[in-house]
């Protein structure tokens, strides 16, 4: 049988030797220097999926432009989707944005004190909760993220693969376990910077972990194997043009259905150059004439490697109608890199309209 969950004494002994690390060794990040839950919402949803270094500006300039939950909630989602723009995983933002919306018509602006109560927001999930009751409320609330797992699997010693049902069960029994009474927010941060500085994915830093002592993975000298990995799927190749198509100063973009895959966000014309694309489906109601090649580069979305060329190219005959699958729209030049664009849309104006 696996071990479940934490003995007093091992509990204990994590607390007296991770905390005094983390106190030192913690980073100086700018979510840090506050507990007020709007500002630890937004750096805990910013973080997800994204690296710390590229969170930081982002989380900067999106406070200075959304400095309370009143103006997020009061802004048309167009503009949060642009403030967003180039930390990925654009649902995120738009989850903020409704979330946000409620808080103020639910509870007049002012965040729930417990992981339950905030967990009832739309929008909001358990790791989510238990970051903002426990770093800004103090509450003894649980967290489990990718950082989390990976420590105590290696911890505990469990032989169990990356995502598994099971890891995350026994993650959230044992962080539940370990949360101390008072001040949990602390704790939290230290399991997860100790995942992100010392106890990391490939190459964990033993020599230098404040807890080996007590690491049942260290003692048996498979710290770097857990957790186990998990089969990866098959990637998909996409050839794609992206097609820029100017008209006295203005480029031609196509904005996303308010649904699906990248919604909402505007792109330049696509297709894909295999039939039957999923990822970008033929688009009959533009009919275009390619020029010459402006530039090649590879981007990647989920499993699938996309090379992408950009091709400069002309409208023949009159732009169609869309219906519900989003809108033709001619934008200035100058202006094309400020909307909410998709990532390949990013490199396309980085590369061909500066």
């Amino acid at each position: 049988m696996l071990p479940t969950t934490p003995s007093n004494t091992s509990r204990s002994e994590w607390h007296a030797l991770l905390l005094p690390w983390f106190r030192v060794a913690r980073r100086d990040l700018p979510w840090r220097r506050t507990r007020d839950p709007y500002r630890v919402w937004i750096s805990e949803a910013m973080l997800q999926q994204t690296r710390v270094e590229a969170v930081v500006g982002h989380y900067e300039r999106f406070l200075v432009r959304f400095p309370t939950v009143e103006a997020l909630a009061a802004a048309p989602v167009e503009a949060v989707l642009e403030a967003w723009s180039g930390l990925g995983y654009y649902r995120r933002a738009r989850a903020l944005h409704e979330t946000a919306r409620e808080l103020v018509a639910r509870h007049g602006g002012v965040f729930p004190r417990t992981a339950a109560e905030l967990e009832a927001l739309r929008g909001i999930g358990p790791y989510t909760a238990g970051a903002v009751a426990s770093i800004a409320h103090g509450s003894a609330d649980a967290l489990v993220d990718g950082n989390v797992e990976r420590v105590l699997a290696r911890w505990m010693d469990w032989p169990l693969a990356r995502g598994s049902a099971e890891l995350k069960r026994r993650s959230w029994a044992t962080a539940r376990a370990l949360a101390p009474s008072d001040d949990a927010g602390e704790w939290n941060q230290a399991l997860m910077e100790l995942g992100a500085l010392v106890c990391t994915p490939r190459l964990p830093k033993c020599s230098a972990c404040p807890v080996r002592s007590a690491c049942q993975a260290h003692a048996q000298g498979r710290a770097a194997a857990l957790p186990l990995a998990k089969p990866k799927p098959a990637t998909i190749e996409v050839e794609l043009s992206l097609h820029l198509v100017e008209d006295s100063g203005r480029v031609l973009l196509r904005r996303r259905a308010s649904s699906g895959r990248m919604a909402s966000l505007y792109e330049f014309p696509t297709t894909e150059e295999r039939p039957g694309g999923v990822l970008w489906p033929a688009r009959p109601e533009l009919a275009l004439a390619e020029d010459e090649e402006l530039a090649c580069f590879g981007h990647a979305i989920t499993i699938h490697r996309i090379r992408a060329r950009v091709v400069r190219a002309r409208l023949v005959g009159q732009l169609g109608t869309t219906g519900d699958d989003g809108a033709w729209s001619w934008v200035a030049r100058a202006d094309a890199g400020r909307l909410a664009l998709t990532g390949m849309a990013r490199k396309v104006v980085a590369r061909c309209l500066r």
